[in-house]
């Protein structure tokens, strides 16, 4: 086997991690990422670890239809780098990324060609292919930000991973805050109305004399123009679709009468949870608030158009976000009650509405 390591990063993950520690929140857009000066600073990190040659570091990110973007490209032109794709769902999801980088890692450990693989993910689903490489000879190195919060000291990483892995090394958080950039502020300002379709006058807003004069003139011009209308002269603006009234009152709920939305466990899906009085609510309005307020910052008023028309429906990756975000700060079980899923989306709602309505300086 070749004495040289080889690098694994999931994209999503780092760009995850990464937000969360510099921005507060997982959403992608919430951050702008220097990612040259990121990819140097994993390989003088995983360097100053080992001392290894470089064999590749493989960046795994997805896109629609698996195509490269702007990003990507410049990512793939820096020496040693090569991107690999997987697709975007219309949910918003990745599909193929863990797959593809399951089966590189378990490759390369299979021909031998590096002695140490350094893994930048904390997905679960990847642990048979780290036993798998590990099985075939190599030794597996999992990189990742620490996090002194976490019961296992490290941010965004599945228990069983962690336990795996042969050992844990962390990305400086230097390194981290200086290429990541607050992309938003905290409290955006007032969001301008789209401008409403220009629509034909009404008899009342017309003056007498000028109705009068306007229909003289409309009856000249047919006189004169007997062609028909060109295809270009019978085009119009298409309206905007009507958009719902902003006084949508949430349905009251309360942490008495909480159930999990899906569980494995003994209690079965709808039953009340013992002590679930007690979940951590005020922590999930905060996460709505937050990311409601990144996501608010970042948007065309087309988009803040869309959403408030599919009210009270969220888009799925605004609502991945929040339960993803939730789920770092009081855990997954927790996040899976009810009552906190309903608060993350009220919360969320109801910080849209005060940004919309202007009442957040």
């Amino acid at each position: 086997m070749f004495s040289q390591r080889a690098i694994f990063v999931d994209a999503g993950f780092l760009h995850a991690a990464g937000g969360m520690h510099v921005a507060g929140t997982s959403y992608r857009k919430a951050t702008r990422v220097n990612h040259e000066r990121l990819i140097n600073g994993i390989l003088k990190c995983t360097e100053d670890h080992s001392g290894l040659d470089l064999l590749r570091l493989y960046w795994y990110d997805a896109a629609k239809d698996a195509v490269f973007q702007p990003e990507h490209k410049k990512i793939g032109l820096l020496p040693g780098v090569k991107v690999r794709l997987g697709r975007m769902s219309y949910e918003g999801n990745q599909k193929g990324v863990d797959l593809k980088l399951g089966l590189d890692l378990v490759g390369i450990a299979r021909n031998r060609a590096a002695s140490v693989g350094y893994l930048l993910s904390g997905d679960d689903d990847l642990t048979e292919a780290v036993e798998a490489a590990q099985d075939l000879g190599m030794k597996v190195v999992l990189v990742c930000l620490e996090d002194a919060n976490s019961k296992l000291g490290v941010r965004s990483v599945a228990e069983n991973l962690a336990l795996l892995v042969d050992s844990i090394i962390h990305i400086p958080n230097e390194l981290i805050e200086t290429c990541f950039i607050r992309e938003v502020l905290e409290k955006p300002g007032t969001a301008y109305p789209l401008k409403p379709v220009a629509s034909q006058a009404t008899s009342a807003e017309v003056p007498p004399s000028e109705a009068e004069a306007g229909t003289e003139a409309a009856a000249s011009s047919s006189q004169e123009i007997e062609q028909p209308m060109t295809q270009t002269a019978r085009v119009t603006v298409k309206p905007a679709p009507p958009r719902k009234p902003l006084e949508y009152t949430p349905p009251n709920f309360s942490s008495h009468d909480s159930h999990l939305v899906y569980s494995s466990g003994p209690h079965g899906s709808g039953s009340a949870i013992p002590g679930e009085e007690d979940a951590p609510l005020l922590e999930a309005a905060e996460v709505g608030v937050h990311v409601a307020t990144h996501w608010y910052g970042t948007v065309t008023q087309q988009e803040l158009s869309d959403l408030l028309a599919d009210r009270p429906v969220l888009p799925a990756d605004v609502d991945r976000v929040l339960l993803k975000d939730c789920a770092q700060r009081i855990g997954e079980l927790k996040t899976d009650y009810k009552s906190i899923r309903q608060e993350l989306r009220r919360s969320f709602w109801d910080e849209i509405d005060e940004l919309v309505a202007g009442k957040r300086a």
